[in-house]
């Protein structure tokens, strides 16, 4: 693949917004924004077999499920954590069941998993957009945990699976870069 394949045009790559961020919270944020769009970025183009095509046996590990955590990461630390709602978790099933192992070769279950995607990081926009304080604690497993723990952990999650996506993703097509 010629490398003009491999790299988004710095013009037209949608993590560039032109704004810089300031102070911690925006910074944060903004990595938390990039990590997400460099996700997106890394399945586009794909199909169903493609995206769950696993990437070293006996590993389970595919983009789409990927994409099924990461909505379930997303799920869990807005809704249930920062916002206390009493919800199930998201592709919590049968024992021994993951997001991982529900992520099947099936158009409708990939159109599934973006629908959930981008409804949690959409909601989660909501809640990061009326955070008060990233000093203020909720509790997670029994300890009190700062807000600034909690989204600083999310950029460590999107870092490390974004990372895990471009090894997928070169499996699949060749494809690098961003």
């Amino acid at each position: 693949m010629p490398p003009s394949e491999m790299w988004t045009d710095q013009q037209h790559d949608p993590r560039e917004n032109g704004v810089v961020p300031r102070g911690e919270q925006e910074v944060v944020l903004d990595y938390l924004r990039r990590y997400r769009l460099t996700f997106e970025m890394k399945c586009e183009g794909l199909d169903a077999e493609q995206l769950t095509r696993q990437s070293v046996p006996p590993s389970d590990l595919s983009l789409l499920g990927l994409l099924r955590h990461l909505a379930r990461v997303e799920h869990h630390w807005y809704r249930r954590v920062l916002e206390g709602q009493d919800l199930p978790r998201l592709h919590h099933g049968e024992e021994g069941e993951t997001s991982f192992s529900g992520a099947v070769a099936d158009p409708a279950v990939v159109e599934e998993a973006w629908r959930e995607w981008r409804a949690e990081v959409d909601h989660a926009r909501e809640v990061e957009a009326r955070l008060d304080s990233w000093g203020d604690t909720v509790r997670v497993q029994g300890d009190d945990v700062e807000v600034r723990d909690i989204l600083i952990h999310l950029v460590e999650e999107y870092a490390r699976h974004c990372g895990h996506a471009d090894l997928l993703r070169e499996c699949i097509d060749g494809r690098t870069g961003q």
